[in-house]
């Protein structure tokens, strides 16, 4: 079977864009088709990296996003405010911007990772019958392996609000990263999801329902509340996240051979690893391709291997 992956960028995130697709192509053991999803001003320098690369034969449609989607339904408070860019929601949209007819299965993940397994594997986790979703949570055997902070909805959501006080949620319920999932799109589109995220979003803008707490805002914390104990899990090992939260001095939780072993990397949190200080950079670096157009150069010096 062709597995299906979605990836949305923009212009500053391109390059990792780039290796993340190079990632999955080089250790993918079943073809893989690319649905790239993208503003109209990066769709020509995106294809360029892709046709003029080694990347030119992989299976791929570059998607733009319609932005009117979403104007007057972002609010993010706290200090993140690239979680604001309208590409960030591409992911409530995916029956839109997908063919018509798509159905089953499909894999999204954000631009800041590489897959270092054979992403099948991923594609083959099981999802239960009723449920759209399977997330990675925050509170599992690795976060417990390496004392990592454990997020719960607290962390997220305003459990002051008066429409979430009515939902019944429970504040100390552990979170799940929404940067990497497995989605069955028949019962997205049964399930009314995208509808539900609008909502949430929307009423985000005009009361506080989420984004001023510690864990940030942004696409997150609508798909917490939709997806409140409503989805499968990822095995842990396939999303290994937090390498983004504090730069290389800080020192890192995870072992190199940790590393090496994880399945799939994430650099979620502000420290990029095209950036200058980011934890575990050399695993990213495998599968950079340098920009063949020159518009878009790493700020360090770049080590073959």
């Amino acid at each position: 079977d062709t597995i299906p992956v979605v990836i949305s960028t923009d212009e500053g995130r391109l390059m990792g864009a780039v290796a993340a697709i190079n990632s999955i192509a080089t250790n993918s053991k079943s073809p893989v088709k690319f649905y790239l999803i993208t503003d109209k001003d990066t769709k020509d320098h995106l294809e360029q990296w892709i046709l003029k690369t080694r990347l030119h034969s992989i299976n791929h449609e570059i998607i733009v996003f319609n932005e009117e989607w979403v104007k007057g339904k972002i609010n993010v408070r706290g200090g993140r405010q690239e979680l604001a860019s309208p590409l960030n929601y591409a992911r409530f949209y995916l029956p839109k911007l997908l063919p018509p007819d798509f159905n089953g299965k499909i894999l999204y993940l954000d631009d800041d990772v590489i897959v270092q397994g054979d992403i099948t594997q991923l594609y083959n986790t099981k999802i239960d019958e009723t449920l759209v979703m399977a997330f990675s949570e925050d509170c599992n055997t690795v976060s417990n392996r390496f004392g990592l902070f454990m997020n719960t909805y607290a962390n997220y959501i305003n459990f002051g609000n008066e429409n979430v006080k009515k939902l019944g949620m429970k504040p100390g319920t552990c979170s799940f990263n929404t940067g990497v999932f497995v989605a069955n799109m028949t019962e997205w589109k049964n399930q009314k999801i995208t509808t539900k995220l609008e909502f949430w979003t929307a009423l985000n803008t005009e009361e506080n329902v989420y984004g001023a707490q510690q864990g940030g805002g942004g696409s997150q914390p609508p798909m917490m509340i939709v997806f409140y104990n409503q989805y499968s899990k990822i095995d842990p090992m396939w999303h290994i996240r937090h390498l983004g939260l504090y730069s290389w001095t800080a020192g890192t939780r995870y072992s190199k051979q940790f590393i090496m072993e994880a399945k799939l990397l994430h650099w979620n949190g502000r420290f990029k690893p095209w950036g200058r200080t980011s934890q575990h950079m050399d695993a990213w670096e495998r599968y950079y391709i340098p920009d063949p157009t020159g518009k878009s150069q790493l700020t360090r010096k770049f080590r073959m291997f």
